[in-house]
């Protein structure tokens, strides 16, 4: 992964649309069914928002039928780090870029093989490149 970034709240809402702020830098969720990606299968490389860093490949989503785009992997081990999650009287498994901390979504043990994991991840904390 490279360089870790930090930047104040302010250049963050400067960059961002205001939802993508709210997901990524806020831990904030948009509705299900709603988001650019739940519904997108093209090839390529998912990215985080805030950074650009690749975050999932497209030969890793899967359809959960939960309405938000979902992963069996990121792209790479070092790619995200989790964190528990104990908001809303529930625990859960938060996602985050392991480049800039930005806010993706949760992870559940509920997946396909090969890892049985869902990473559930919000359309506004991502970016997309197309494969050429």
């Amino acid at each position: 992964m490279s360089e870790k970034i930090f930047k104040t709240e302010a250049e963050w809402r400067a960059q961002l649309s205001p939802e993508s702020f709210h997901v990524a830098r806020e831990r904030g969720t948009e509705r299900a069914f709603t988001g650019k990606y739940w519904n997108h299968h093209e090839d390529g490389s998912y990215t985080c928002v805030c950074c650009d860093a690749p975050l999932f490949d497209a030969s890793t989503k899967f359809e959960s039928g939960s309405g938000w785009p979902s992963y069996h992997a990121p792209a790479s081990p070092d790619a995200v780090v989790t964190e528990t999650d104990r908001s809303h009287s529930m625990e859960r498994t938060e996602v985050r870029c392991a480049r800039c901390g930005a806010h993706l979504g949760h992870v559940f043990p509920d997946g396909p093989k090969p890892t049985g994991l869902r990473y559930c991840i919000n359309s506004a904390s991502l970016g997309f490149k197309k494969r050429p």
